[in-house]
C-alpha cells in the first residue's frame, strides 16, 4: 500500500471514530433542545468552519480529539449590564434580532442606547434609554450578540443544558460512547463479513499476499491461486511442506501445478534468499481458506468481539494501574504509528484495528476521570441522588483540574512516544 493512502486511511479512521463520538453528544442534545454552539472535530487554530443552522462546523488542527461544545456547559462568554451602551437591530415583527456591543457609530439601521434592563435568560426583554426615552422591546430567542467581529447566539433558559432534566442530559453525555460502541460494532461485523468464517480441515493451500519482485511475482502468481503440487509433490493443505520444500530449493528451479479458477497450469520459480533469512523464499504469504458468513454469524461474531476486545481492555487497565510504567502508555503519536503499520497490511486489518479503537475510546471515556463523559455521569447520579445539582463552579473546578492533568499526560507520553522513534 502507498505511503500517501496509508496517511489518508490512518487519518480517515481517526476522523471517523472521533467524528462518531461527538456526533452522538450532538444528536441527543439537540433531541433535547440544547443549543449547540460549535461541533468541533480537533483541537487549536481553526483550519476550516462553517456554520449550520445554529451550530458551527469546525475542523481544527490537532486531530487529538473533539467536542460538542453545549450552551450553559461553561459560562457565558458575552454578557451585558445595566448602565451599558448597546446598539439593537429589530426584525419585521419588532423584536430584538441583533444586539451590538462595539464599533456603534459605525452601524447602520440601528437603535442606540443606554440599558436600563435586561434578561437574555428566561424574560427574554431589554428595555432601553433612547435619548431619554425608555423603550421596551422583546428579544428573539435567537438573536444574536455581536463583538469584536464575532457573532454569539443568546441562550435562553430552556435552550441550556442545565435546564433539562437528569435523564436528557445524561443521555447527551452517555450518547458519545454509545455511538463508539456502535460503531466498534458495525466494524466488527463489517471485518467478518470481508474476512469470512475459516473452513475447518481445509484441504489445499492458497496465495493471500504476494511480495513485490520476489519469484511468485515474477512468475505471474496472483492471490487466490491455490497451490497443488510442487516439483511433483502434492500439496493439499499442508502449508508446512510448501514451506519445507521451498527453504530447501534456494538458487534451484522448482515446476508449480496452480489451479487459479477452473484453470489449471504449471509456472517455474526458483526461490532465493532474504537477508537476515535461511533457506530460499518466494513472497507468498497463505490465506486461510474461509467461507461468506451468514447474518447470523456475523451478528454473534461481533458481538463475541465486543466482549473479547472489553475484557482485554480492562484487563490493560489493571495491569496499567499494578504496574505503571511510562513506556507502557501510548499517545497519539505511538497510535499514528501503529495504525500506519496496520493499514499497510489491507483495508481488512484496519478495519478490525478501527473497531478496537472505537470501543476503548468509548470505554476509556466512561471512567470516572474528571473532564471525561464517565465523571459527568457521576455528577449526574449525585444530583439525582441529592434532588439538587452540585454547585456548577465546584464541578466546573474538577473538571478543569482533570483537563489539566490529562493534558499534561498526553504531553509527556507524546514526549516519550517522540523519543523512542527518534531512539529506534
Amino acid at each position: 500500500m502507498e505511503m500517501v493512502q496509508v496517511v489518508f486511511l490512518t487519518v480517515l479512521m481517526f476522523f471517523v471514530i472521533v467524528t462518531v463520538h461527538e456526533w452522538g453528544h450532538y444528536y441527543f442534545a439537540k433531541r433535547a433542545g440544547i443549543l449547540v454552539r460549535e461541533f468541533a472535530i480537533g483541537f487549536g487554530p481553526k483550519l476550516f468552519s462553517y456554520k449550520r443552522n445554529e451550530t458551527q462546523f469546525t475542523l481544527r488542527l490537532l486531530p487529538f480529539g473533539g467536542y460538542a461544545r453545549m450552551a450553559g456547559e461553561d459560562p457565558e462568554l458575552v454578557e451585558i449590564q445595566p448602565g451599558q451602551t448597546i446598539a439593537v437591530r429589530l426584525d419585521k415583527d419588532q423584536k430584538v434580532k441583533r444586539i451590538y456591543l462595539d464599533q456603534l457609530d459605525t452601524r447602520k439601521n440601528v437603535l442606540r442606547g443606554e440599558v436600563q434592563f435586561i434578561d437574555l435568560e428566561e424574560r427574554l426583554s431589554l428595555r432601553l434609554d433612547v435619548d431619554g426615552e425608555l423603550q421596551q422591546y422583546e428579544v428573539h430567542p435567537q438573536a444574536m450578540m455581536v463583538a469584536k467581529g464575532t457573532e454569539t447566539q443568546i441562550a435562553p433558559k430552556n435552550r441550556q443544558f442545565g435546564s433539562k432534566t437528569v435523564g436528557q442530559r445524561s443521555l447527551a453525555i452517555f450518547a458519545g460512547p454509545l455511538m463508539n460502541f456502535l460503531l466498534a460494532f458495525v466494524l466488527f461485523a463489517l471485518h467478518i463479513q470481508m474476512a469470512g468464517i475459516p473452513i475447518e480441515n481445509p484441504t489445499y493451500v492458497q496465495i493471500g499476499e504476494i511480495t513485490k519482485g520476489m519469484p511468485a511475482d515474477e512468475a505471474d502468481l496472483r492471490e487466490g491461486d491455490i497451490i497443488e503440487t510442487i516439483n511433483g509433490t502434492a500439496i493439499g493443505p499442508d502449508y508446512a511442506k510448501m514451506i519445507e520444500l521451498i527453504a530447501a530449493s534456494k538458487d534451484k528451479a522448482m515446476d508449480w501445478t496452480v489451479r487459479r479458477g477452473d484453470e489449471v497450469f504449471n509456472v517455474t520459480l526458483t526461490p532465493r534468499s532474504m537477508e537476515g533469512q535461511e533457506g530460499g523464499k518466494v513472497g507468498i504469504i497463505p490465506e486461510l481458506p474461509s467461507r461468506s458468513a451468514g447474518f447470523g454469524e456475523t451478528v454473534g461474531g461481533a458481538g463475541n468481539a465486543m466482549v473479547d476486545t472489553t475484557g482485554i481492555i480492562f484487563q490493560g487497565f489493571r495491569q496499567l494501574i499494578q504496574q505503571f510504567n511510562m513506556d507502557d502508555l501510548g499517545g497519539p503519536v505511538r497510535t499514528f504509528e501503529v495504525t500506519g503499520q496496520i493499514a499497510k497490511q489491507g483495508i481488512e486489518q484496519l478495519t478490525y484495528w478501527a473497531a478496537i479503537l472505537s470501543l476503548y475510546l468509548g470505554i476509556f471515556n466512561l471512567l470516572p476521570i474528571p473532564a471525561l463523559d464517565g465523571s459527568r455521569l457521576i455528577f449526574l447520579g449525585v444530583e439525582a441522588l441529592r434532588g439538587k445539582p452540585i454547585d456548577p463552579n465546584r464541578e466546573g473546578m474538577v473538571h478543569f483540574v482533570g483537563f489539566a492533568m490529562l493534558f499534561l499526560l498526553m504531553i509527556a507520553v507524546t514526549y516519550n512516544d517522540i523519543l523512542r522513534l527518534i531512539n529506534g
